[in-house]
Formats: C-alpha cells, sequence, structure tokens
C-alpha cells in the first residue's frame, strides 16, 4: 500500500508515523526546501496528547513544553472573571499541553523520519488526481491508493468554501518576563467588551531557546493590521499597558512590528471529508477560530481515525469509516466554536453583557464547570469510535 500525503504539517506528520507503524509506504509532500514551522504556542488538549502518546512522541514533548492547569479570563474595565475552566477540577488529573509550534512539529518529523516516511521538499502541491498528485512545475507523482489532504487552510485539493470571521489576532513568541506576577501553568486572558482581547500562554523551553518563553496575542479586527501598523508600536503598548497591566512587561519586548504574525480565521467544515481516491484532514476539512484551541487537536484526531480506518478497512472502504468517526465531533465543536466567537471576538455591544452578566454566572453551578472542562479538553462527545484503544 503506498499513500502520498500533501502537507507536512502537525496533521500530515501525525499521519505519517502512524501510518508507518502500521507498515505502509508513505510519502510527504511539502513546498519548503528545508522543515520549518510556522506558527506560535498552542495547547494540546488531552485528545490530542492520547495521539502523541500513540505516535510515541508525548513525553517527548512534555519535555519541552508546559503543563496548563487552568484558563481565567477577566474583563478590562471591572476587573470582573468572565472566563474561569480547570482541567482537573473533577479530580481527573487532566491538564492541557501549552508547546511552541517549533517543539510540537520537530517532535513530529523526526518521529516521520523514524516511521520511515519518504520526504518530497519543495514539492508545491497544485492538483490531485485518484492516485496522483500534481505539482505546480507540471509534473507529476502517481502510483499511490490514496491522497491526503493535509494542506491545510489554504489548500487547493480541498472543495470547502469557508466564511471568513470578521476578527483575527497578532501572535507573537518572547521570553517569560520576569517582572510579571503571572502564574506559568495557567492561560490568561483580558477582554475590553469583545472589541479587544489579549492573551499570554506560558509555552516552556522551545529548541534553541534559553529560557522559558510566553506566546502572545492581540485580537484585530480582519482588516485591521495596516492601521496597527500605522499607529505606531508606542501607540500599541501604551494601549495594551492600560487594558491589562500585567501585560506590559510581555508588550515592551515587542520593538519591531515584524515581529508579529498577523492571523485570520474562517469558518466551514466539509460534509464529506472525501472523494474519490482523497481524504482531507485538518484545516483542509474544517477549520474554526481559535477560541477552543482545538485546531491541532482536531487535525491530530483526524489523522489518528484515517490511520485507523485504513488500517482494518484498507485505504477505499476507509474513508466512509474515518467520515463517520469524526463526523460528530467536529461538528459539535465547530458549532462550539461559531457560537463562542462573538462573544470574545466581534463588534457586538450585547454579547458580551450576555456573556459577563448571565453566561459566565450559570458557568460556575454544577454540573456546568465539569461540562467546560470536558468541552476545552475535548472529552464533550467521545473523539474514538467504541472498541477503539485510545477510547
Amino acid at each position: 500500500m503506498k499513500i502520498a500525503i500533501a502537507g507536512a504539517g502537525v496533521g500530515g506528520l501525525a499521519a505519517a508515523i502512524l501510518l508507518g507503524q502500521r507498515g505502509v509506504d508513505v510519502t510527504v509532500f511539502d513546498q519548503f526546501d528545508t522543515p520549518a514551522p510556522v506558527g506560535s504556542g498552542l495547547v494540546i488538549q488531552p485528545v490530542g496528547q492520547a495521539v502523541l502518546e500513540a505516535c510515541g512522541l508525548k513525553a517527548q514533548i512534555f519535555e519541552t513544553g508546559t503543563a496548563i492547569h487552568r484558563m481565567l479570563g477577566h474583563e478590562a474595565e471591572s476587573g470582573r472573571r468572565v472566563l474561569d475552566v480547570w482541567y482537573d477540577r473533577a479530580g481527573h488529573q487532566r491538564v492541557g499541553l501549552a508547546v511552541h509550534r517549533n517543539a510540537l512539529f520537530s517532535a513530529l518529523w523526526d518521529g516521520a523520519v523514524a516511521a520511515g516516511t519518504t520526504l518530497e521538499l519543495g514539492a508545491k502541491v497544485a492538483d490531485a488526481r485518484p492516485g496522483c498528485l500534481v505539482l505546480d512545475n507540471g509534473t507529476e507523482a502517481a502510483g499511490f491508493n490514496l491522497i491526503i489532504d493535509a494542506l491545510g487552510a489554504r489548500s487547493p485539493l480541498t472543495p470547502m468554501r469557508a466564511s471568513a470571521l470578521p476578527y483575527g489576532a497578532l501572535w507573537a513568541n518572547v521570553p517569560w518576563a520576569d517582572a510579571t506576577a503571572l502564574p506559568t501553568d495557567q492561560l490568561r486572558q483580558t477582554y475590553r467588551k469583545a472589541n479587544r482581547m489579549v492573551g499570554v500562554l506560558p509555552i516552556g523551553v522551545p529548541p534553541g531557546a534559553q529560557g522559558p518563553m510566553a506566546a502572545i496575542f492581540w485580537s484585530l479586527p480582519r482588516g485591521g493590521h495596516a492601521a496597527w501598523r500605522a499607529a505606531g508600536l508606542e501607540a500599541w503598548q501604551a494601549e495594551a499597558a492600560a487594558l491589562w497591566p500585567a501585560f506590559a512587561p510581555f508588550a515592551a519586548q515587542i520593538t519591531d512590528p515584524d515581529q508579529f504574525t498577523m492571523a485570520r480565521y474562517a469558518h466551514g467544515t466539509l460534509d464529506m471529508p472525501f472523494g474519490p481516491g482523497i481524504a482531507h484532514i485538518g484545516d483542509a476539512a474544517h477549520r474554526a477560530s481559535p477560541q477552543l484551541g482545538q485546531g491541532a487537536n482536531m487535525a491530530l484526531l483526524d489523522a489518528y481515525a484515517l490511520a485507523q480506518a485504513i488500517a482494518a478497512h484498507g485505504p477505499d472502504a476507509a474513508l466512509p469509516v474515518y467520515a463517520r468517526a469524526r463526523r460528530w465531533h467536529v461538528r459539535t465543536y465547530q458549532w462550539m466554536s461559531w457560537a463562542f466567537t462573538p462573544q470574545y471576538q466581534s463588534d457586538s455591544r450585547w454579547l458580551p453583557v450576555l456573556r459577563d452578566r448571565v453566561l459566565f454566572p450559570a458557568s460556575l453551578v454544577p454540573p456546568v464547570p465539569r461540562i467546560l472542562s470536558g468541552l476545552v479538553c475535548g472529552t464533550l462527545l467521545p473523539a474514538f469510535p467504541r472498541g477503539d484503544p485510545l477510547r
């Protein structure tokens, strides 16, 4: 069995490892000439950690990341809590794994190489036909039993048409600020209504770093990046310090606007994440805002479900099995993301009031804290089919 994977991201590399473990001949195609991760910090939730354990990488990645026990958010003007979710409130000893994307990528890359994956670099995929990938230079790579599209949100292979979300975010990585009193085991956020959101995520010590790092983010309207740059860093740092004084030592480390990357988000889901001879995983199959921190986790779950289905049923019969295994988990989290995002990133005046005065007080009433913990952990619905060893 020969399988081609388009894209060496989280989902593509995890699929390569899991299929290689099952004796499949895997070739990964990517446009970069040398391995290079893209992005900032992220949180691997317990369901994603289960997949990393199946890949044999969980312990390695925990060594470079940091355990997150709580997500806590405050409203800037009133100082009131408006988000408070514990991972282990129910005594399950669950944590989030906050990690730099470079650390996750490096571990997955090494795991794919160790699994015997053939890596075709400098190979930008432009199109696909059953059993064949077409590169942008016109050459073809053929003879595959299945194509896996793991090219992400800009994949030319997916038929999905996602809707752009009105807000995005600036992301950067900076050294952990010694002057801050923020804890190193919590994701902290502050909001002003819903049109400002700023956060700090401790991400441990990534490869090559001299000490602990933090991923910081600042929400912006989708088309607001140029205006933010034009206003200048001093104006932004002053606004950030006024909004959340504890953020000031992190903002002070931004000396060049190019330290930030502008991320823009979209929302959409393929009703059927496969076609003749091709399966779509990760952002090529479903896209959402990062509010629930499930993007990389969903890609890992897709990779695992598809590898399991291929091992059990072969490449052709596996595709509907894979789709059924992921359908309700994906749809539930997509709906939750659609519902939650405008409460934290929008121009609405009444949604923040609803969030602060109604939804947050309700979130403290049992059994809602347990439900929210399951939502964040990715276990609100079973992520794996009945009988799966990771269930």
